[in-house]
């Protein structure tokens, strides 16, 4: 029991520092230096690699892992599940969301209010107001499927928070699906939802355009 709670902590522990960017996308992980910084010995960090590895978060050069990286087809790709999965988790949060997580979610959104010249901490912000809404769903398989596309979130280097003007509107966006879902309105919060996706979408094609540029 011991061994799986290792594991486990050491695979939550190295997508946690891959979530908030110490590992970029081509990165290489070395299991000593993992085990190392996490206080770990290499078993656990060699089993949570290989899991990673079958996620796609990691993929193998030669006898290294290295972080993966997304192809702009396959950011494409990501975004259209995100909206689908999102969007519906949104619609079924207008049917069963209590009231008092509707009440946290609008507070979430005050407080990251505070954020907004803070693209990281924002993000992480963003993160856990997006994980709250699917929660707020109640549908355990639905959930699921979404932890498995923000855990592929993960690989993107930037966040579309960065981009000027974007935090405002992303925050207005989140008080408007907020808003129907209190209104028990799930066609509105859906629309609204998938419209915040593809807004967020749209930026990061841009951001992406741009350092293409520079580079």
């Amino acid at each position: 029991m011991d061994t799986q709670n290792n594991t486990r902590d050491a695979y939550a522990l190295v997508l946690e520092a891959i979530d908030r960017g110490d590992y970029q996308p081509g990165d290489r992980l070395v299991e000593s230096e993992l085990a190392e910084r996490f206080g770990v010995s290499r078993t656990p960090i060699r089993e949570a690699l290989q899991r990673l590895e079958t996620q796609a978060v990691l993929v193998r050069d030669g006898r290294s892992m290295v972080v993966a990286s997304l192809s702009h087809d396959q950011l494409g790709e990501l975004y259209v599940v995100r909206a689908a999965l999102e969007g519906l988790a949104a619609r079924l949060a207008a049917q069963h969301a209590w009231p008092e997580e509707i009440r946290v979610l609008y507070d979430m959104i005050a407080a990251d209010r505070k954020f907004m010249t803070d693209p990281k901490r924002l993000s992480r912000a963003n993160k856990r107001f997006h994980r709250q809404l699917h929660l707020a769903s109640h549908n355990r398989f639905l959930i699921q499927q979404l932890e498995m596309v923000h855990r592929t979130m993960a690989l993107l280097a930037t966040t579309s928070l960065a981009a000027e003007g974007r935090p405002e509107k992303a925050l207005d966006e989140h008080e408007k699906i907020v808003a129907a879902i209190e209104a028990r309105d799930g066609v509105a919060a859906e629309a609204a939802l998938k419209a915040h996706i593809s807004k967020a979408f749209e930026t990061r094609l841009k951001l992406n355009a741009e350092a293409r540029h520079h580079d």
